[in-house]
């Protein structure tokens, strides 16, 4: 059984069939032009890795990790006993998924705080939504708190959400102080003893450095009201941003102290291969992933089931 069987076997039919869809155009653009390049395959030579370069840039890889995993790939490929085909790309598949490494979830402790950040447009508000009701369906209390004061309606909306949820919303005043809103939320959460509560801040432009200051001050406060708080700092990305995208996460990782991402909007985007990209270049794990608008469609990143979306029908069964 060749690797990428073996990963496809590892998956739950469920799980599997989410991401086949969820990368339905990323997979028609990057395996479809892989799979096309068997056609005139002569072995791993210079124009071989040339269009695979030019495969990996269009899926939006980006240069770095797209040299790393050309060179890598040379390396582990000449090793290989059959110079076939579809041997040579089943181990550019084993490839990215030893360079992405293992999955990575949320700290595992309770209570949590987790606060969510990010710029305007990348779907913060819907994210608070989807995470508190996949942390509800696993039996947690959950509460929410609707820190962006900034932006018109954000907290309406976030309330609207809470009420659907039949969870509990704390929120403050139109273009108030968001840092007190978390203290609130932070008293409150305490009060009833809730399991989880999730900050949606207002969305940050990476060039204003009084609102990125504003994030720390977010932070300094939670820690003074629940020890080790905020457990976890999510960056909300736009997949369909690629490459800009990643910019935009250098600058929150040296002011927020972001431990992880949730790339949404993945099922709009052709260019799938930015997951790589992230780990990469950044070091810190995608850990959930948005297909759509459902509330079902926000699912924990799996390494495995992303390169079975991404790269299903390459290799020849």
């Amino acid at each position: 059984m060749g690797f990428f069987d073996s990963i496809k076997k590892s998956l739950f039919k469920e799980e599997k069939d989410t991401y086949l869809e969820g990368l339905g155009k990323s997979r028609n653009s990057f395996a479809n032009k892989i799979r096309s390049l068997s056609l005139n395959f002569k072995g791993i030579d210079e124009d071989f890795l040339e269009n695979l370069m030019e495969i990996l840039l269009e899926a939006d890889v980006g240069i770095h990790t797209a040299n790393k995993i050309l060179a890598n790939f040379e390396k582990k490929a000449g090793k290989l006993s059959s110079k076939d085909f579809n041997s040579q790309i089943e181990c550019l598949i084993e490839v990215m998924a030893e360079m992405y490494g293992e999955n990575q979830t949320l700290s595992p402790d309770y209570p949590k705080v987790i606060l969510l950040v990010g710029v305007n447009g990348n779907g913060k508000t819907t994210t608070a939504a989807k995470l508190a009701h996949m942390f509800k369906n696993e039996g947690k209390s959950v509460m929410v708190a609707a820190a962006d004061t900034f932006r018109a309606g954000a907290m309406e909306q976030l309330d609207n959400w809470a009420k659907r949820l039949e969870i509990e919303c704390v929120k403050g005043r139109e273009n108030g102080d968001p840092s007190s809103v978390l203290v609130d939320a932070c008293r409150r959460m305490k009060e009833i003893n809730a399991d989880v509560l999730i900050g949606d801040t207002a969305g940050r432009l990476q060039n204003k450095t009084n609102l990125m200051n504003e994030l720390n001050k977010m932070k300094r406060v939670t820690a003074r009201e629940i020890e080790g708080a905020p457990h976890d700092v999510l960056l909300v990305l736009d997949a369909t941003t690629g490459q800009n995208g990643i910019e935009q996460a250098k600058v929150f990782m040296e002011t927020a102290a972001v431990d992880g991402i949730v790339l949404t909007k993945m099922d709009g985007t052709a260019k799938g291969g930015v997951v790589l990209a992230i780990k990469d270049i950044l070091g810190i794990p995608v850990k959930y992933i948005g297909f759509g608008e459902r509330m079902e469609d926000l699912r924990p990143f799996d390494i495995n089931a992303y390169l079975v979306g991404l790269c299903e029908g390459i290799v020849n069964e």
